[in-house]
Parts: structure tokens; sequence; C-alpha cells
């Protein structure tokens, strides 16, 4: 007669609206029911008291889950026993819409039948409904019932069933659209809060690498000029160490725009930018710095352009640390499934055992080690070694 476990109509104001329409439509075929049935011709002793007890039973069945249909606990409490009382329903007013002038009460089996399956599940509106339809047809049998109403009043109660069971499916796909829109909407935030994460790592990355090495090797270098001052009054010395704390200032100062630029999206091309760091290194230390392009160029990511950038910034600098004077070769190849630069340079006599194959730190500055680090967050590879008479660093990251 009602909602099981849960309403099917909603909430809120929606939900007390519909909850009057539904009971008002209840209502109204009861008394449609008792107005029919006993307005019409007498339908014999049994018949009017096979009508009158399903007329009170739908009657007590309305008037008690009403009231437990309005507050959940009650609902919950009482919707194992729903089944039981609309079976009881069914069976009355299938008894009663055999009898003579006792049509009209297929109407309310098929409404019990309706709410059967709307609120009952499958299962228990498949049970009601049969046992509706053994009702009438025995009953009928009984009396003598034309075969026309033996066909017809137990169709009612199958199509009201139906209309439960739709409708019942129509309010767990409902339910279960709303649970995955749920489900969606806390998959969404929890990504942004992933995504959040990442670019505070990322932007927690660009700081440590651009601003504590280049101010750490800075206040290095200071408190060695000091020293010398202090100790040797070699202004000389202190000169040309404070030189190299200038250009490590100038060097961090473009690191840091460039890290900035990286977070902001506005890195050049991958190209022009190693075009750059060529022209920038040839001016700062007179070694010539040819850049060689392999491949159809294609656009990466910020963060692996950014890592072949700072990978190739590292190799420039430990080239002008451990072999000045020597010519840089740098070839960037856009392969089929990754992006491999190679920086190579010559190596004077001895450059090569003094190198060895360590990650060092040239300068105070990132170091292989940190690009190596870098690149594998990415998947990548950074390799660095002798090869024949060069020293060789390749940066490797994916397509």
């Amino acid at each position: 007669m009602a909602s099981g476990a849960a309403p099917w109509w909603g909430s809120g104001d929606n939900e007390r609206v519909l909850r009057v329409v539904a009971f008002t439509v209840r209502a109204g075929l009861l008394v449609l029911t008792g107005a029919v049935a006993f307005t019409s011709g007498w339908p014999g002793p049994a018949g009017l008291a096979a009508q009158i007890v399903a007329l009170a039973i739908s009657v007590l069945l309305l008037a008690w889950w009403v009231p437990a249909d309005r507050r959940a606990p009650l609902r919950i409490r009482y919707a194992p026993l729903l089944p039981y009382g609309l079976a009881a329903m069914i069976i009355a007013c299938g008894i009663a819409s055999a009898t003579r002038a006792g049509a009209v009460f297929n109407l309310l089996g098929s409404l019990a039948a309706f709410s059967a399956g709307s609120d009952g599940g499958p299962a228990a509106g498949y049970a009601v409904t049969g046992l509706g339809i053994a009702a009438t047809e025995a009953t009928g049998i009984a009396v003598g019932t034309g075969a026309e109403a033996m066909i017809k009043y137990p169709l009612v109660l199958v199509i009201g069933l139906a209309i439960g069971c739709g409708l019942r499916a129509s309010r767990v796909q409902a339910e279960q659209s709303a649970v995955l829109l749920a489900q969606a909407g806390r998959l969404r935030e929890e990504q942004a809060q992933v995504a959040a994460l990442d670019e505070r790592a990322r932007i927690a990355r660009e700081i440590h690498d651009v601003l504590a090495h280049s101010l750490g090797a800075l206040g290095l270098q200071i408190q060695v000029a000091r020293a010398i001052l202090a100790e040797r009054h070699d202004e000389e010395k202190t000169d040309e160490i404070l030189g190299q704390a200038q250009r490590m200032a100038d060097d961090g100062l473009t690191e840091t725009r460039r890290a900035i630029q990286a977070l902001r999206g506005q890195t050049l091309p991958l190209p022009e930018g190693l075009a750059e760091l060529g022209v920038d290194h040839e001016l700062r230390h007179g070694m010539a710095v040819d850049v060689t392009i392999s491949g159809e160029p294609r656009t990466l990511p910020a963060d692996a352009q950014v890592a072949i950038i700072r990978a190739a910034a590292e190799a420039l600098v430990n080239a002008a640390k451990h072999a000045p004077g020597q010519p840089v070769g740098m070839t960037l190849d856009y392969r089929s499934g990754s992006v491999a630069l190679t920086v190579r340079n010559h190596l004077g006599d001895g450059a090569a055992a003094g190198r060895g194959t360590r990650f060092a730190t040239a300068n105070g500055r990132y170091g292989l080690a940190g690009m190596r680090e870098r690149l594998l967050l990415l998947d990548g590879t950074l390799a660095a070694g002798p090869d024949g008479s060069d020293w060789a660093v390749t940066a490797t990251v994916p397509r």
C-alpha cells in the first residue's frame, strides 16, 4: 500500500506532497470500491461477507501503514510485515471480486499487487500476485464466474504487478545513479587533491633545485672570500672568489626565471631553449657550443622539457669546469618512443681521470645526481661517462 524500506517518491517537500497524493489515491480507491460494491445488486450473504472482509482488510492495512510510513524507524521496523498484509488483502479482494457485483474489488487487488512489486521486490510481488490469482480463480470456479472474468481479473493483477516492478526498477536505477554520481564526485575531489599535491611537490622540487643549491653555494663562496680577506688580506684572490659568487648569483637568477616560466607553462620549445642555453654558455665561458636537432620535433610535457634543459645546463657547467676551452656538441634526438639529449665534449689531458664516472656536482650546482633523480620521476634515464676521447652525458625521457 505504501513504500517499504524507503519511500520511492524522493525527499523534502516533494516527498510530503507525493505521500499525500499516494494516500489520497489509495483512500479514493477504497471509497470508490465501497460505494460501487454496496450500491450495486445484492451479492448474497456469502458475497456480502466476502466484500465486507476485503474492504475491512484494505482499510485496516492503509490505516496501519500510513502512520508508519511517515516515520523512518517505524517504516524500517514494519516493512517486513507489509507483504503479509498485502497477501491478506489480495486474497480477500480476489475472493470478493469473484462474487456478484464484486468486480470493483479487482482494482484493490491490483493495487495490492502494485504495492507488493514496488515496495517488496519481485519475489514478494510474484508471491502476493500468485496468491491473488489463485484466490480469484478458485472462487470463480466455485461460484461459476464467467470465463471472461476468469481471464480478465488475473490479467488486471498481473498488470498491477508489472507496473509496480517497473517502478521499483526505476527507483533502484535512480539510487544506483545517485551513488555513482556521489562516487564520481568523491573521485574528482581526490583527483584534484592528488593533482594539487603533485603540483606542490613540483614547485618544492623547483625551489629546491634552483634556490637551495644556488644560495648554498653562494653563501659558501662569500664565507671563503671573507676568510681570505680577513686572514690573508689577499684582495686579488678575494676579488676572484667574489667574481665566481657573482656568476653563481647570475646563474641562480637565470635558473629561477626559467623555473618560474616552467611553472607558468611559458617555457620555450626545447630546440630554442637549448640554443639559448648554448649561446649563454659561449658568452660566459668562451666555449663553442654546437646544437644539432635530429628527428621530427614535437611538444613535450613541461616536466620532461625542464628536466632536459636542467641536464643540459649541468653538463655544460661540468664541461666548463673539467675541460675548459673545449668545444661542446649538443644533439637532441626525437626518437619514435623517446627523446634523448646527448652533450659531448672533448677531454683534455688528464681530464678523464679527474672526472671518473661519478655523478658529481659542479660549482655547487644541482649535480648530475639530482638530474638523474628528476629524470627517474619521469621514467627517464641519465648516463654519464667517457666515450673514447670524449665525455658524454645522455638524458632520455619517454615520449
